[in-house]
């Protein structure tokens, strides 16, 4: 997807990788507002935005100025400032004893995938977690790793080549860091766009092209 001219790509993530930066929190103004992913924001949630991980990654999130921690889930984009890693929700920025300050010191830690803390970290879940967190989280199986996989589009079929021909060589032509090429299928001719590194960069392809267009994970 992109932000202010600036393409970012959802990254591989491993389990147990970690990533330290600064944490902002944001809150009021974003409440009961859509996430990048298509949920309704909730400040008194714990979750946060980031620019790469997989949407549902599960962090934790420790303040490495006084030791404090929580976990949340990714289910938005940014901080689009430099140098800033995570946003997290009001609930979030409170365990960490952050909000007046309005940024800190943080580490990342992932715990898990799809909205899920991995088996391994079970232990220490329980022992440090508040209840507010054992009602939002579960333990379960997790994938060691989550890439953002690859995405394409089909953005129109045609009964005559000319037609798809003319679509494929102008989207080509605009785009050039994808791949458009025109395949036979069912008797018609189909215009696919491909090299979409997230969903999420698919639909915004979508929004500027064709919003029904076929959305298919490569």
């Amino acid at each position: 997807y992109q932000v202010g001219g600036k393409w970012y790509y959802p990254t591989k993530v491993d389990l147990g990788e970690k990533f330290d930066g600064i944490a902002s929190w944001y809150g009021p103004n974003f409440h009961a507002k859509k996430t990048s992913n298509g949920e309704i924001y909730n400040m008194y949630a714990h979750t946060a935005a980031h620019k790469t991980l997989p949407m549902n990654t599960v962090v934790k999130v420790i303040n490495v100025d006084n030791n404090s921690s929580t976990i949340v889930r990714i289910n938005d984009r940014g901080p689009f400032v430099s140098d800033r890693i995570i946003d997290l929700s009001n609930a979030a920025a409170r365990d960490i004893d952050m909000v007046q300050k309005g940024t800190a010191s943080v580490r990342l830690i992932v715990l898990g995938f799809g909205g899920v803390i991995s088996t391994q970290y079970e232990q220490s879940f329980n022992a440090s977690s508040s209840k507010i967190l054992h009602k939002e989280f579960k333990v379960g199986e997790s994938e060691k790793s989550v890439s953002g996989g690859k995405f394409s589009l089909q953005m129109g079929a045609f009964r005559n080549q000319i037609g798809a021909q003319t679509l494929a060589d102008k989207l080509q032509a605009e785009n050039p860091d994808y791949s458009v090429k025109v395949a036979f299928k069912d008797d018609l001719y189909k215009v696919l766009v491909q090299g979409f590194q997230s969903e999420e960069e698919a639909r915004d392809f979508m929004k500027k092209y064709n919003q029904n267009a076929v959305l298919t994970r490569e």
